[in-house]
């Protein structure tokens, strides 16, 4: 097994002790740049869940810096950072100044920009709704769509399984669930995370095998898949070499809002990516928006990011008898969050499936395709037990349901993602 990276002791010392890391930082900048860093600040963020960035001063000027790292990735073929993909393929992204890619010492500098990002922008929506810097924010974001719909339908191409499974963006899926020496599910983070562990929720706990079987009814809809089921075909239909059938596009893979820089001009406000860490030529054409999708909006208002917050303000009850867990809560989409939802429906997902229904490669069971990396997007980014990273029993109890209601058919009538599903349905009747 590998010996673990330096930016994965840098990121493991940030969390208990930070001058150590700042004093790992600035040999790391020196090393690999030639940098003179002073007054290195780490950023505390809430969406920094498997990377780390902040903040440093040269002569030359003040600098932003940022590095993603997952477990293992000391064995991992390949390199995290291609930034020049997205530009080529005229994307709007920030380019960096400096990169490394050396395994276990890739990381971006940036020069230091004002610009909030889309995520904080988003955030303080949520909690103070304004119609006005709605409009903005939305405005933006249709913007964006349209960028990219046009660099997907432009870049869209038949791909091999092969060129497929060269993709980094399986480090946000299937990566996530094997074995990095056997190669064999159960494992990684699934394993780490789940099998064998103890789920504590409000008034109840539950042992892996029971809530893993567990039928979930949410606020009285049941659900035809359980967790474990949905693991399992995961497993199996996100595997790299099941992914070329629907093609593959340029893409960022991984633009959650936390990776978008939001700017204010005369013209209204634009959007543009940072962090390509995933970026790539072949990039699943079904896989290439599901992180931006589940991360910009259904983990929102507040229950991934700031758990203590969601347990104060929503309502998460239930009971588990026979079988069923039966949730009953008063968690909803925000009203900007459910408007982003329907821009990314209206401006993106329904004219690419069109596309790929035109050129006849939409696979027939897309909606399971995208039902299963959107379930796996909550439950392998963060440990959503409760008591183990950031969760608590009711955020804990949350975080699963939106993950069931993600991944699986609701039995009978509808919720918000089937009613998204069908509204990018090309089959469907657009929506006025």
């Amino acid at each position: 097994m590998s010996a673990p990276s330096r930016t994965a002791d840098i990121r493991r010392m940030a969390r208990t002790d930070e001058g150590q890391a700042v004093a790992m930082l600035t040999v790391l900048l020196h090393d690999i740049f030639a940098i003179d860093a002073r007054n290195i600040v780490i950023n505390h963020d809430r969406y920094s869940l498997n990377s780390l960035n902040g903040f440093f001063e040269t002569d030359e000027g003040d600098f932003f810096f940022k590095f993603h790292q997952e477990e293992g990735e000391e064995a991992m073929s390949g390199e995290y950072y291609r930034a020049d993909i997205l530009a080529k393929a005229g994307l709007p992204v920030d380019q960096p100044v400096l990169m490394s890619v050396l395994p276990g010492e890739q990381i971006l500098i940036y020069r230091r920009r004002s610009d909030p990002r889309f995520s904080d922008v988003l955030r303080a929506l949520d909690i103070v709704p304004d119609l006005e810097r709605e409009a903005l924010a939305l405005a933006a974001e249709r913007r964006l769509s349209g960028e990219l719909l046009a660099v997907y339908l432009r870049t869209l191409h038949a791909v091999t399984a092969e060129e497929v499974a060269c993709e980094p963006i399986h480090r946000l899926f299937q990566e996530r669930m094997i074995d990095p020496e056997t190669r064999t599910v159960p494992g990684g983070r699934y394993a780490d995370f789940y099998i064998g562990r103890t789920f504590r929720f409000p008034g109840m706990e539950l042992d892996w095998e029971t809530f893993s079987k567990a039928k979930f009814v949410i606020n009285g809809q049941p659900y035809a898949q359980t967790v474990g089921e949905l693991f399992a075909a995961a497993a199996d239909r996100l595997n790299p070499l099941n992914l070329a059938d629907a093609g593959g596009v340029t893409a960022h893979g991984d633009a959650h809002n936390a990776n978008v820089w939001y700017s204010r001009g005369e013209g209204g406000a634009v959007l543009s990516f940072f962090d390509p860490a995933f970026a790539g030529r072949n990039v699943p054409t079904l896989l290439a928006e599901i992180k931006a999708t589940f991360h910009n909006v259904l983990a929102h208002p507040l229950w991934l990011y700031d758990p203590a917050e969601a347990e104060a303000r929503y309502r998460v009850e239930a009971r588990h008898a026979d079988g069923v867990l039966a949730v009953e809560t008063d968690w909803t989409l925000s009203r900007v969050r459910q408007s982003l939802l329907d821009v990314k429906a209206q401006y993106l997902w329904r004219p690419l499936l069109a596309e790929l229904k035109a050129r006849q490669m939409l696979p027939a069971d897309w909606r399971t395709v995208l039902r299963l990396g959107l379930f796996l997007c909550p439950t392998l980014v963060m440990n959503l037990r409760a008591g183990v990273s950031t969760h608590n029993p009711s955020s804990s109890l949350l975080a699963f349901s939106v993950a069931v209601m993600a991944g699986s058919e609701p039995e009978s009538g509808s919720d918000i993602m089937s009613r998204f599903l069908d509204a990018i349905d090309p089959d469907f009747p657009a929506v006025p």
